[in-house]
């Protein structure tokens, strides 16, 4: 498997022809921030193909102090699923990175179909060889598990990372307003209708 990494139009084809249809409003960031990202050099949008062929993606945040990377999305295309991909891929980005931390949608839904596929996602990192963290967090109302791979044994040293991603991009205001990581034991989830980006 290869990883090619996108520019602005090639991300832009993705989120429009992929992404919007495979993550929720709730949890998908808008284009527009995608885009600052890049122009930031924060972002590496990645196409992975198998004999030249677009197989899946990977959307990473970089940390500033560039210690492994924030696995925002993941995704393989309709159609090729189910088939051993999403494995490769993962080890592909484990590779590259060193280190990779990220969140999965916590199993807190009133849907006991929805808290299925939920727990089915954290079961696919986990036989991936990440793990489950001692920490959770809310970012723009949706709250998340958080999970991790690579050779920090320390949570502590994870979240502070983690939390560097967010606190190094957003103001303090809009961070305190939008981002619980961590979220504290009985903390409430602040309601927010979708992610929402800082103006210029």
């Amino acid at each position: 498997m290869e990883l090619k990494r996108l520019n602005k139009k090639e991300l832009t084809k993705l989120y429009q022809s992929e992404m919007v249809y495979d993550f929720p409003k709730s949890e998908l960031k808008p284009l527009s921030g995608m885009l600052r990202l890049m122009d930031l050099d924060r972002y590496e949008p990645l196409l992975a193909q198998k004999d030249g062929e677009a197989v899946g993606y990977a959307i990473m945040w970089l940390p500033q102090s560039g210690e492994g990377a924030l696995l925002e999305y993941l995704g393989i295309l309709r159609g090729k699923r189910n088939s051993g991909l999403g494995t490769a891929l993962l080890a592909q980005l484990g590779e590259r990175y060193g280190q990779l931390f990220g969140e999965v949608e916590a199993p807190d839904s009133a849907d006991p179909v929805e808290n299925d596929l939920r727990r089915h996602r954290v079961g696919f990192y986990l036989r991936n060889g990440f793990r489950v963290l001692d920490y959770e967090c809310a970012l723009f109302g949706v709250h998340f598990n958080c999970i991790y791979f690579g050779p920090e044994t320390d949570d502590r040293k994870v979240e502070s990372l983690h939390r560097s991603v967010y606190a190094d991009y957003f103001s303090p205001a809009h961070f305190e307003r939008y981002i619980q990581l961590p979220l504290a034991p009985g903390e409430k989830v602040k309601p927010s209708p979708e992610w929402v980006e800082e103006g210029p």
